[in-house]
């Protein structure tokens, strides 16, 4: 097993709760709607008749639960923790697939994860140094030797054993925790990764990463797990409790989740995602106008920020990129030779919407740049007389270490080309702009600009990674 990696885990959780109806169908719903934060596996774990049982598969939402044993659907399961993974810590394993089960002191508990612990590293060194044997590579196993190892020394209850396992932990991480008799949800004390609460009309709870899987499931929106906040709910009485097991001064709510990664029709720390890409998009025109013919987005997470950029400038709106929906995320793709080939079927030109046009062209980001380069080759190709890129957040320049996938800063080409206008030229662009970080900021509402975590784009990590001394200089 490589326990080297740099541990990056981007994922999306859906749990549910007490419903007097089948569960596996609100859980099965609320999980496909956040199939776009982990493509490559996913899995589901359900109390069966007072037992807790795994089921995880390489693959998409859809492929995992076409394979579930026929006596799942048919048990009435009232109680399933779920998760969408790609590979950024440990191997891509089924093995590695979440949510992870293991019997501690003789009762079976399962965690699901979204975030990256940063101390991983430390804290499995101490485990093996104890006996503890990892199964996986992925920092997520750690909860659970944590959990056994306080239950092993204190005889602790198992929400305490929760509490002192999660209090060990730094850097970014949102849980689902299951056992026979209790679901738990736990986000830790920055708050860089949301997760919301929703409640049925007919009873039981849903806890998930984005407020869409709410929305898909009939849930209405209660509130946010808190940072530093342990939510648990009771199998058999229905009753939800909770507790601060932590605090910070500092909060870090992650910006990109509203730049790309979360859904438009979403909620995330109590912005609209698609309010606040529209205003970035407005932001954008205002800070970088350029004279074009016509604003296109690179579908589908620049197509609100075009339309802000639209509305504000007084430029019509148009499509020129084609997007084939069975092609996934390029960006969440584990392999750089396969993301490559993913670009070239994913986005296909509209000849009669480019041609002889001056376009402006949206895009979220641009992190390795091997994708902007292929597309802008694509509109080349297919007779833009001019294209002029404008950027809704600014240059990415350093790793991210609490749950996106940016790579080192070696292979971030704002780091290998520094200069704004060298870089249009080497992706062939007429001009390029970003989006400022205060600009940036200025979109989200909810919360202080300094309660977001902007450390991708101006180094300021909020919690400092144990690997990152040598890196960051």
């Amino acid at each position: 097993m490589n326990f080297d990696e740099k541990p990056r885990e981007y994922c999306g959780l859906c749990g549910v709760t007490g419903v007097p109806e089948d569960a596996l169908e609100k859980v099965y719903l609320g999980l496909h709607s956040q199939q776009h934060r982990g493509q490559e596996a996913a899995g589901v774990m359900a109390v069966l008749a007072g037992e807790c049982h795994l089921h995880k598969s390489a693959g998409l939402v859809d492929t995992m639960f076409g394979t579930l044993p026929p006596s799942w659907w048919k048990a009435g399961i009232r109680d399933a923790i779920s998760h969408v993974r790609y590979s950024t810590a440990g191997a891509s394993t089924t093995a590695n697939a979440q949510p992870l089960m293991a019997n501690v002191n003789g009762k079976f508990v399962g965690v699901a994860h979204n975030g990256t612990i940063s101390n991983a590293g430390s804290l499995r060194r101490m485990l093996m140094e104890e006996g503890a044997i990892f199964q996986t590579t992925t920092d997520t196993e750690l909860v659970l030797h944590l959990m056994a190892r306080c239950v092993r020394r204190h005889n602790r209850d198992y929400r305490e054993a929760v509490v002192e396992a999660v209090g060990q932990l730094k850097g970014a991480f949102s849980l689902l925790i299951l056992s026979h008799h209790r679901m738990i949800a736990v986000r830790d004390p920055q708050g860089f990764r949301p997760l919301c609460i929703g409640k049925f009309k007919d009873g039981g709870w849903m806890a998930a990463s984005e407020t869409i899987a709410l929305a898909v499931t009939g849930a209405e929106y209660v509130r946010d797990v808190e940072p530093g906040e342990m939510v648990i709910w009771d199998l058999a009485t229905g009753e939800m409790t909770s507790r601060k097991f932590a605090e910070s001064a500092r909060k870090a709510y992650c910006i990109f989740e509203h730049v790309y990664f979360a859904r438009p029709g979403s909620y995330v720390f109590g912005d609209s995602v698609y309010e606040v890409r529209k205003a970035m998009g407005r932001r954008l025109a205002i800070e970088s106008p350029v004279p074009a013919d016509v604003i296109m987005p690179v579908p589908d997470s620049g197509m609100y920020a075009a339309l802000g950029y639209a509305e504000q400038s007084g430029i019509p709106f148009d499509m020129g990129l084609s997007r084939n929906h069975y092609v996934g995320r390029t960006f969440i793709d584990p392999g750089l030779s396969s993301r490559r080939k993913l670009v070239q079927r994913k986005m296909q030109p509209i000849d009669e919407a480019i041609r002889g046009k001056r376009i402006c062209l949206i895009e979220d980001s641009i992190v390795r740049g091997s994708t902007s380069r292929a597309r802008i080759h694509t509109l080349r190709e297919a007779g833009a007389k001019e294209i002029h890129m404008r950027v809704t957040c600014p240059p990415h320049k350093f790793g991210c270490y609490f749950g996106i996938d940016f790579p080192d800063r070696e292979k971030l080409i704002a780091n290998k080309i520094q200069s704004v206008e060298e870089l249009a030229k080497h992706l062939h662009l007429d001009s390029l702009s970003y989006l400022t970080q205060e600009g940036m900021l200025s979109c989200v509402k909810a919360h202080p600009a300094k309660d977001y975590c902007c450390a991708c784009f101006d180094g300021d990590y909020p919690v400092t990674p144990e690997f990152t001394t040598d890196e960051a200089k």
